[in-house]
């Protein structure tokens, strides 16, 4: 990446791209180094729960569960609220949670499902896996910030593309056989390791990247949500019949449950038939319609909050088969939607498949390793891109790489932005105000140019 090839117009593209990949860099890094640290933990969330919060999260077998809605009743003798979510223990071993929503919010309490006694309480927007995955999307620290995520996802996938392009050994045989192409050279102190550990290592990897790239855009809330929409309209979501011959309500299933799937974040939640006279099933027979009806242990029950409420039971475990779905009639105990993953279009079904994949639940360990080792090289290389411009910067000045000889490649470059602006519109306008900045502010202040040359 440091030789200066002569002005045609292949030597400006690269310098171009160069240029691209570096002021790209210069600001993804930061949120880079943030994705990868915060992903990689919530790879491991569940074990993570079971070791360093096993106090509440593991429990003595015992030889038989109570029912719910004792545990419930001991959650709520604990910490007086109204009981919006109960979650069936995913292992025999496992803790029931019961949350509740209380005027200081909602809270989580850990209850022994064999004893009912309660092990801890913890505010649902302070529970550790809650925090990491907002953290990791910057949702956080507002909707707004979210916004940057989705554009730094897109910039990801231009950073990836863009160092393979530099990265290629275009018209140098000889240099495989050097190193720096397949083979890091282990030179300590000098600036080629850094680029090495940098480039060699993003090669390998590349791929990888790039699916974790676009596997993580459809959380994104722009792009996600519009993909989202499009994917039902066209019936290649959820199947949009199912709620036919239902009455429902103006919320959505995210508004009731605590995880709701991509596919049905944004689906009708149905209301119950009001009778006369007639009591709620209550809760203990809610769970045990859900059980009979076959859906897998540690699903959550949002609790009816009104008259018309229903009970929504859901799941969305590391096997995507077992995806469920289940809105049950508060009065009769009737099933009125009952939705799998197999019921989902073919948009759906690979969208799905693909955050399976990048949350590493689709192949077991060998998954999350996979992912942790990606996590890990985007760290490496960061640091090491960090290391490496720090090394060629001339003093007092930042090195941005040169502009290209022929400044016809630019036309290439605002369309190539233009594309990108296309699929990802967030991420458009972020490389649209790089380059109006590079060729408008940049080149045309002399200061500037100096400074950053």
């Amino acid at each position: 990446m440091s030789s200066q090839p002569s002005a045609t117009i292949p030597s400006s593209l690269y310098r171009a791209i160069w240029r691209w990949h570096f002021f790209a860099g210069l600001i993804a890094i930061p949120f880079m180094l943030l994705l990868a640290t915060t992903g990689g933990l919530y790879l491991f969330k569940d074990e993570i729960d079971r070791t360093l919060f096993g106090y509440r999260n593991v429990v003595p077998v015992g030889a038989a569960t109570l029912a719910p809605e004792a545990l419930v009743a001991a959650a709520t003798d604990a910490v007086p609220g109204q009981a919006a979510i109960y979650r069936d223990p995913p292992l025999p071993d496992a803790s029931s949670v019961v949350t509740l929503r209380t005027d200081a919010g909602d809270v989580k309490v850990f209850v022994d499902p064999y004893t009912g006694k309660v092990l801890d309480q913890v505010a649902a927007n302070r529970e550790f896996s809650w925090v990491l995955k907002k953290i990791h999307s910057l949702e956080y620290f507002g909707a707004t910030l979210n916004h940057v995520i989705e554009a730094m996802g897109g910039f990801a996938i231009v950073l990836i593309v863009s160092g393979i392009y530099l990265w290629w050994p275009r018209n140098r045989p000889n240099r495989v056989a050097r190193g720096g192409v397949a083979t890091i050279r282990w030179q300590p102190g000098r600036r080629a390791l850094w680029r090495d550990l940098h480039a060699v290592t993003g090669a390998y990897v590349g791929v990888i990247m790039l699916l974790l790239a676009v596997t993580g855009m459809p959380w994104s809330g722009l792009w996600g949500g519009q993909v989202n929409a499009w994917a039902t309209q066209l019936g290649l979501g959820y199947p949009p019949g199912a709620w036919d011959n239902v009455p429902v309500s103006d919320q959505h299933l995210q508004h009731v449950v605590e995880k709701a799937g991509w596919t049905v974040e944004n689906s009708p939640v149905p209301e119950s038939t009001l009778p006369m006279a007639v009591p709620s099933i209550g809760l203990n027979r809610a769970v045990a319609v859900a059980r009979d009806l076959g859906i897998a242990p540690g699903f959550e029950l949002a609790l009816p909050a009104t008259p018309e409420g229903v009970y929504s039971a859901t799941i969305f475990p590391d096997d995507l088969g077992r995806q469920r779905i289940l809105h049950i009639d508060q009065y009769s105990g009737k099933p009125l939607v009952d939705l799998g993953f197999d019921q989902y279009g073919p948009v759906a079904q690979a969208i799905e498949w693909g955050i399976n994949v990048h949350q590493g639940q689709e192949w077991g360990l060998f998954n999350q390793l996979l992912m942790a080792g990606t996590c890990l090289t985007i760290i490496v290389m960061s640091f090491a891109a960090i290391i490496m411009w720090w090394k060629r910067r001339p003093r007092g000045r930042v090195g941005v790489p040169p502009f290209p000889a022929d400044r016809r490649v630019y036309t290439g470059l605002w369309l190539a932005a233009l594309a990108v602006g296309v699929l990802f519109p967030v991420t458009g306008i972020g490389i649209l105000l790089m380059l109006a900045v590079d060729w408008l502010v940049i080149r045309t202040i002399a200061p500037l140019r100096r400074a950053f040359s």
